[in-house]
């Protein structure tokens, strides 16, 4: 039987997510742990990367869905909402009264809200860091596939049937991203960041400018301060049932709270880590909404009501066929960098808790050499552990996204599901319990109305993701081919 106090300790051990390193001669900081090296820029960079998806693409079907003024109103409540709460969260890297660091976003709720919250703050973090490395594997196939797709009606003419699977896409992004994850955590990521964070202006860009050439040309399609119009194709429930998507997608567009204390964890310890994540989450949030405001607004200006689901794979663009297949590369580019932002705590969490139960065991903590090339050209260190684990690892995620092609309606829901716990609740609990904001205070009172509203519109963005949901499920067939 293990003790309480052990279970303690294993949890403990289990987020700070320690590298075992022997015989290393690598500069310490005051805790013991490698010196971190991150800066303003490089904590942009993850941000970006993880706020940044191929989501992006969908805001003009949000917009279409909510209109121009709840549109327009919404992207930029949530970018408000998301840069306030991130700021109180980047508050509570530090222990007020001792100093001490808290390694992860679990850490964190753990010392300042207790062990219950902490295992509720797990299990939601966890499902949902899953649940987007399964949606990733799937848009990141779907984006290969129109490539194909792309080049197809290039040359039989845009009414051809071209019809590709995205199965073997996903099965080669599991191969690569099997060699990605041997990367040993997440302070080696910088520079994978930094590429993806560019690959996502480019894509975003590039759609952006393809909706704005149709909208100057004079193509651009009716738009309307409401929205899709209730009408014979659309009943006033499924107007808003859709406006209830609409509201998840953009929520779930700004998630990226449950790593902001592991990308804080990677900043140097001066100037303050607080103050640097502060300027890094005005700049990344900044950056992000610009990009959202603009992609949102001229796709909807550009396809009005019938703006597609994705401005580069859904075909509201044909020509010119090279510059679509740009984007998309992009955008595979930019998803396999965030695979890895979100994978690294659920393999950093793993194999601490690994390391704790068998410290002694070889297989678990001794680093082997690999060598890749003639001559060793590349070269790598890993355990057996750590080789076997995260190869497994993303084997299962790649085969639950070949299994449900319609995973994206699950990743709405835990993206709704996770957008208020992870980005409102825990944050502004963590400030009141740190800060020791009174109860009915004109404060206390403010933040929690903050809390209430977000709730309310997370439970209606899960109840919009329910209702899509039931309808793929009427057609659910395991390993579908996708057309």
């Amino acid at each position: 039987m293990v003790s309480a106090d052990e279970m303690q300790f294993h949890l403990e051990a289990c987020e700070h997510g320690l590298e075992v390193q022997k015989g290393t001669n690598l500069l310490l900081d005051d805790d013991g742990k490698p010196k971190r090296t991150g800066t303003v820029w490089t904590a942009s960079a993850h941000i970006i990367t993880a706020i940044i998806g191929s989501g992006v693409l969908s805001l003009a079907w949000g917009v279409a869905r909510l209109g121009w003024i709840v549109g327009v109103t919404t992207l930029v409540v949530f970018s408000g909402i998301t840069l306030y709460n991130s700021s109180l969260l980047a508050d509570c890297y530090r222990s007020p009264e001792t100093g001490k660091r808290n390694y992860t976003y679990m850490e964190a709720v753990k010392n300042n809200l207790g062990g219950k919250m902490y295992i509720a703050c797990g299990m939601v973090q966890y499902a949902n860091l899953y649940g987007m490395i399964i949606g990733y594997t799937i848009t990141a196939s779907i984006s290969m596939a129109a490539i194909q797709k792309s080049d197809c009606f290039h040359k039989r003419g845009h009414e051809a049937s071209c019809s590709v699977s995205n199965n073997p896409y996903m099965i080669g992004l599991g191969i690569l991203e099997i060699f990605l994850s041997q990367i040993p955590n997440f302070h080696k990521l910088s520079m994978l960041s930094i590429v993806a964070a560019i690959m996502s202006f480019s894509y975003s860009s590039i759609g952006m400018g393809l909706a704005f050439a149709k909208v100057i040309s004079g193509k651009g399609e009716r738009t309307t301060l409401t929205g899709v119009e209730v009408g014979i194709n659309l009943s006033a429930a499924e107007k808003t049932w859709r406006m209830f998507r609409a509201f998840g997608d953009i929520a779930f567009a700004y998630t990226y709270s449950q790593i902001l204390i592991e990308i804080q964890d990677t900043l140097r310890s001066q100037p303050s880590e607080n103050k640097v994540m502060k300027k890094a989450n005005i700049m990344g949030v900044f950056t992000t909404t610009t990009f959202y405001m603009m992609c949102g607004c001229f796709g909807y200006a550009a396809f009005g009501d019938n703006a597609p689901g994705n401005l580069l794979t859904g075909f509201g663009f044909y020509e010119p066929f090279w510059l679509v297949d740009m984007a998309n590369i992009c955008i595979v580019v930019h998803l396999v960098g965030a695979y890895q932002v979100f994978s690294q705590p659920l393999f950093s969490a793993f194999e601490s808790w690994a390391i704790w139960m068998w410290p002694n065991s070889k297989f678990v903590t001794e680093e082997h050499l690999i060598s890749i090339g003639g001559s060793a050209k590349y070269r790598f260190s890993t355990s057996f552990l750590r080789l076997i684990w995260r190869t497994l690892f993303v084997v299962l995620a790649t085969v639950l996204a070949m299994a449900m092609p319609f995973f994206n309606d699950i990743l709405a829901l835990l993206g709704a599901l996770g957008y208020w716990p992870l980005t409102v609740y825990f944050p502004i609990q963590m400030y009141i319990a740190q800060k020791k904001v009174g109860r009915w205070s004109s404060r206390w009172i403010a933040l929690q109305l903050i809390n209430f509203i977000c709730l309310l519109v997370a439970a209606a963005a899960a109840c919009g993701s329910v209702q899509g949901l039931s309808k793929d499920l009427n057609a659910f067939k395991p390993f579908k081919v996708e057309d």
